[in-house]
């Protein structure tokens, strides 16, 4: 892995892991739904005016369209509303984590659904990520944890793991800032919906709100984005995916600094090893398709 790299895989798992501390900040002084709607209806619209812009076209393949309305729907309006929702009484800090897992319960589904090939490090590896979480929790729930809060965020993770496991593979085919895009506006219509029904329009401008919406807006929702595709072409999705590890530590360390959001012990011990978890999953996965690849090679 070049430097470049590196660089690209450090820069995304840092964007991505600070949109938990901007949300916080956003839903202090505005409704959740409602300002997430209009996130995504701006990052939409952007998206797809580039796509444009650069020859890409909105008629996307059957497969393709799968995965825009699943993932519009499941990324977009379940997961990342529910946060929304959540971090209304919830820290960043423990929003990030649970949404960390991610990648665990990807690989864990996979094994228990799918009959996916789980070797020894990988195994260790979800093992790990599973004490990780439990000391978390274990710690946050006898502090007074808003345990609805943090439903909804277990909730919101699951709907994510179902939509990477039910379209793999589906985005091939050209047309992904266009994809990235129509994802965005569906997830704008479908949470503009709801709120339309379940919120009142009252929100505080202050500078924080403005500075994190639009922080929110540009970078966590299409410059991250526009890495993570850049990294995936440079070196591949398995390796890309090795910088998820980071996502814990920079999810704390954000919340931290920037929301003076308090850290124990067993906090920081968690988070090590959900991390340690993540790697040893991803580099698990890596030596699979290596083996393969050699596998299919030697045919």
């Amino acid at each position: 892995m070049d430097f470049r790299s590196v660089l690209g895989g450090l820069a995304f798992a840092f964007m991505w892991s600070s949109a938990f501390t901007s949300a916080r900040m956003i839903v202090a002084d505005a409704p959740p739904l409602s300002a997430l709607a209009i996130r995504f209806l701006i990052s939409g619209l952007l998206a797809v005016l580039v796509a444009r812009s650069l020859g890409q076209s909105w008629r996307l393949t059957r497969a393709q369209w799968i995965a825009t309305l699943i993932f519009g729907i499941c990324q977009n309006a379940l997961y990342l509303g529910l946060n929304f929702v959540a971090m209304q009484t919830i820290e960043a800090s423990l929003a990030a984590i649970v949404a960390s897992t991610m990648p665990l319960l990807v690989a864990l589904a996979g094994w228990v659904f799918l009959g996916e090939r789980v070797r020894a490090l990988g195994m260790a590896g979800l093992i790990a990520g599973m004490i990780g979480v439990a000391l978390i929790m274990g710690s946050r729930l006898t502090a007074g944890v808003d345990l609805y809060g943090l439903l909804l965020c277990g909730v919101g993770v699951l709907a994510l793991t179902f939509a990477t496991l039910m379209v793999r593979g589906a985005t091939s085919g050209g047309n992904v800032l266009m994809i990235v895009g129509l994802q965005m506006l569906i997830g704008s219509f479908t949470l503009g919906a709801v709120a339309l029904g379940s919120e009142e329009w009252v929100v505080h401008w202050t500078p924080r709100l403005i500075g994190a919406f639009a922080y929110t807006t540009l970078i966590p929702g299409l410059a991250a984005t526009y890495v993570w595709f850049w990294l995936v072409n440079r070196i591949g999705a398995v390796r890309a995916a090795t910088f998820h590890f980071l996502n814990p530590f920079f999810g704390v360390a954000i919340a931290a600094v920037l929301l003076g959001e308090a850290l124990g012990l067993l906090d920081v011990i968690g988070v090590v090893i959900i991390a340690a978890g993540i790697l040893a999953v991803q580099m698990s996965k890596a030596r699979e398709r290596a083996r393969d690849r050699t596998a299919m090679a030697a045919r």
